[in-house]
Order: C-alpha cells, then structure tokens, then sequence
C-alpha cells in the first residue's frame, strides 16, 4: 500500500471541532510539531470567520511549544490531560477557559482502551520510519502513541528526518492486553524486553505522511547551584548509608528519577559517589545526567519512555547510536510507570516536592492549592510502589518568602503512608517508622529552613496532645500570611490561638 504524503495544512483539514485527538510526545521529545501548529491555524481562521473551533487534546505528558504552546494561544483547546508544561497553556487552564483533569501517566492508555474518554477521533504520530505494511518505527519517545493509533479512526504521521531510521530497536512495544484478560507483564530486569520494535496498526487508517524536518523543543536545563548540588549529596549519602546498613541489596537498586535540575543534580551525585556502585535505571525520562554516566559507566542501563535531553546531548547519542542502542530503551508509559513492574524491580523513587507538610504529605501539583502547576506526571506511581520513595525541595522559595515545608499541604498528591523520605539542602528526614509527632521532629530538625523552624515549632503547640497534633484553625495560616503580605514569615499564630 503506498501512503498519500500531504501538507501540515492539509492534514489539519481533517480534524474538526469538537474532535479529540492523541498527539504524540512525552515531554517535547518525540512530540508532533507540524501538524499541531497547523490546527491552530486552522482554530484561528474559524475565530476569525465567527465559528466554533476547539478539540480535546491528549498526549503522553508535556510537550513542546508547537503542540502545546500553538493550540493555547489559538484558544483551540477544550480540554487537555494528562500533563503539561507550557506557560501558555497553563495560563488558559488556570483561567477557566480549557478543561484540564490531572492523570497517573500509567493509567492513561488503559482509561481510553476501556472508552472512559470516549471516542478518540485522530492520532498525530511522529516516526522516523513507517512501511507499506503499517510499522511504525517511533522517534525519542514512545508515550501513549501506541494506544493512540490502535483506537483512533484516523491515523497521521508527520515523518522527521532529524531522527535516523537507525532507532529501529530501541523501542519496545507492548500493550497489555484490558481486564480480565491481563496478564503479567513480563519484565524483570530493567533490559527486559517485552514487546515489538515497532507500533503495528492497519495501514489503511494511515490517511497521510507529513514530512518534516524539526528538531525537539526540549531547552537546555539550568545549571546546578549550591542547593541543588546539597540536595543532590544529601540523596547520595543518604542512599549509600542504606546500602551500609544492608537496608538496599549490594547490587544496588535501580533508579527512577523525575525531570528537572534538581534530578539532573541528583543522579549526577549518585554517580560521583565512590559508595554507590554502577545503577540501571528503571524512569519514565532519561535526561542529560543519565547519558553523561552511561558514558562513564556509572549507569549500566536505562529503561524510559522519552530521551528528553538537551539538543546537543541528542546528537551525541544519534552520532554514536552503536554505543547507545544496547544502553537504552523507550517503551509506552504504562508500561515505564507500570506499578506492577515498579514494585518488582524494587525501584528507590526520587521525585520534586512544590511543597510538604510538617507529617508527610506532599503536594506535586497545586501552587497555593489552587493554580495548577504542570501536573502529577508519574509519581504517584512510582511513590506508591517504591522500594524506597524519595521526595526532594529546596527548604524556601521566592528567595525565602515561602517556606515548601508548611503545617498542611494546601493539596496532597502524596499521603503520608506513600512518603518514606523527604530530603532538602539541610538534610534528611527518614520517616519510615514514625508517628505523625516523630516526623514533625524530623521534617523540622533536619529538613527546614532556620528561618522557619522556631515558627514551625510554635505551630505544634497549638494542635494539643492529638496523634497528629494538627490546628484547623491555624493550619493555613502561613498561605494565608503570604497572600496578604507577601512573605510566610509575617504569620502571627496567636491570631488563631
């Protein structure tokens, strides 16, 4: 069968308002990139003319600024799910004027199999390769496509030369099969294959090729600091501490690490500490730090689902794919997040706190427990089934106007019976085996900012001698302090006494 090849604009054509559409992409790499910002043409062209014009949108996680940032500003966006990072379009969720319902990555696929999204009218796929027979060779990262192109009616491929066909084998395609049918996934090790090298659809639901040439808009990540390097020792001696105490086997566990520079700092002091021996990586996004200690053989083998690293990092892997294509691999992300495969590995989770609270409970999600920030993304599904979970944060933010430890997460993510560690600059609060009063000690003596500790302290008095001595009256009272005065230092507990 031979495909019919076609403008970004003439593909566009066929998706219409009201349409919901599976996009490609898990954070900016391996997303669509041509055929979005043809959509959003096409949005403000029926604006203009006084018609109607928005779709669902639905992808891996976040993605770059021509899918995500493009349909935002065409306000072509009805609702989107199940994670996001562009400014622009948190600016329209936190408006009102998109719909946005925050997701576990790994339950995505499986809720649109089981039709809890309803119907999923279009896929827009990037591959570097597809064949006559429907074999679909993915680019840097696999996301929700597979279940895109299975239950969508029409299929679109935006075909991009600056992935090499040369990829063909770093992916592993599975979808496991819905209740009560399922069965174990079968991965062991992090090297485990369970699936195909390619995504396998009907080619007549192909209704056309774009061609493309369009690097990731993944940035580069900002540079470590003083903080974040601390953080980073501090997660390092704390896991090498374990390993002493016989707490994690001398084989070592593998890794999953969140996105960001705090993780970048993270894995880079795990790999620089003489006590840790080289790790695999069992993660949902493989970024800069990962290749540069695969180079140094720190890490033996990482199991992802997007290679989100920065443009100069990519070409290095591209240049040198015979070292790299038995070093890493990219699968669908319930299967990179699955929390049966998580808690068979016996992964040790390290994930980003916006803020949490004096017992343990963390909130990854809502600033001032109201404006969404990007979403859950993975971890709560690697939290819950974790070996060990780790949560980190800088102790302040706003150059210490907040506090990211308060008396009660404005929103929890991550209940205290999910959060074993929480770890900042100042140190390490180990909360396994405490009540809620044992891990206000140690969330305040060892991971607080001086400046907040006596404030703190005083807040616990005012709970009383409950098992988790907490004031409803007061609970809120440094949000409340910061939204009048600018500044959680300012609070006045006996204003709620």
């Amino acid at each position: 069968m031979s495909f019919k090849f076609m403008s970004a604009e003439e593909a566009a054509s066929y998706i219409n308002h009201g349409d919901v559409v599976g996009f490609s992409g898990f954070t900016p790499a391996g997303a669509a990139k041509a055929i979005p910002k043809a959509i959003a043409a096409r949005a403000i062209a029926h604006h203009d003319e006084g018609m109607q014009f928005k779709i669902g949108v639905i992808t891996g996680a976040s993605t770059g600024d021509s899918l995500d940032g493009a349909l935002a500003r065409a306000d072509a966006v009805s609702f989107r799910t199940p994670y996001q990072s562009n400014n622009d379009m948190r600016k329209l969720i936190n408006s009102g004027k998109a719909e946005f319902f925050d997701m576990h990555l790994s339950q995505v696929a499986s809720n649109i199999r089981y039709g809890f999204f309803g119907k999923i009218n279009c896929a827009v796929i990037e591959a570097c390769d597809v064949s006559e027979n429907g074999e679909i060779v993915l680019t840097s990262s696999v996301g929700n496509s597979p279940t895109f192109c299975t239950v969508a009616d029409k299929i679109f491929i935006e075909l991009n030369k600056q992935h090499p066909k040369a990829l063909r084998g770093m992916h592993d395609i599975y979808e496991p099969s819905d209740p009560p049918h399922r069965r174990a996934i079968s991965v062991f090790s992090p090297n485990d294959r369970c699936g195909t090298e390619t995504v396998r659809v009907n080619p007549a639901k192909i209704i056309g090729i774009v061609e493309t040439d369009l690097p990731d808009e993944v940035g580069g990540f900002t540079p470590s600091d003083d903080i974040t390097n601390r953080i980073g020792e501090n997660v390092a001696n704390f896991l090498a501490g374990e390993l002493k105490a016989d707490r994690i086997p001398h084989s070592f566990l593998p890794i999953q690490s969140g996105v960001g520079n705090i993780a970048n700092a993270v894995l880079a002091a795990l790999g620089a500490n003489p006590h840790i021996p080289a790790f695999k990586m069992y993660t949902e996004v493989i970024q800069d730090a990962v290749i540069d200690l695969m180079k140094k053989n720190r890490v033996k083998f990482a199991s992802s689902c997007s290679l989100t690293v920065s443009p100069a990092v990519l070409k290095d892997i591209y240049d040198n794919l015979d070292f790299f294509h038995p070093r890493l691999l990219l699968r669908p992300q319930e299967i990179s997040n699955s929390p049966e495969v998580a808690r068979r590995l016996g992964i040790i989770s390290i994930n980003t706190a916006l803020e949490a609270d004096v017992f343990g409970n963390v909130n990854s999600t809502q600033v001032l427990g109201s404006k969404m920030m990007n979403g859950i993304g993975g971890s709560g599904d690697f939290t819950r089934n974790a070996y060990i979970s780790i949560f980190t944060c800088p102790s302040v933010a706003k150059d210490g106007r907040i506090s990211t430890i308060v008396p009660m997460a404005s929103h929890i993510d991550h209940s205290e019976h999910s959060v074993q560690v929480i770890i900042t600059e100042y140190g390490v609060a180990d909360l396994r085996k405490k009540s809620p009063s044992q891990r206000f000690d140690a969330i305040v003596n060892n991971c607080v900012h001086p400046d907040y500790r006596p404030i703190l302290r005083e807040y616990f008095t005012l709970g009383g001698t409950a098992h988790t001595p907490q004031s409803l009256h007061a609970a809120f009272g440094m949000h409340s302090q910061f939204l009048k005065t600018g500044d959680m230092r300012n609070v006045n507990w006996g204003e709620y006494a």
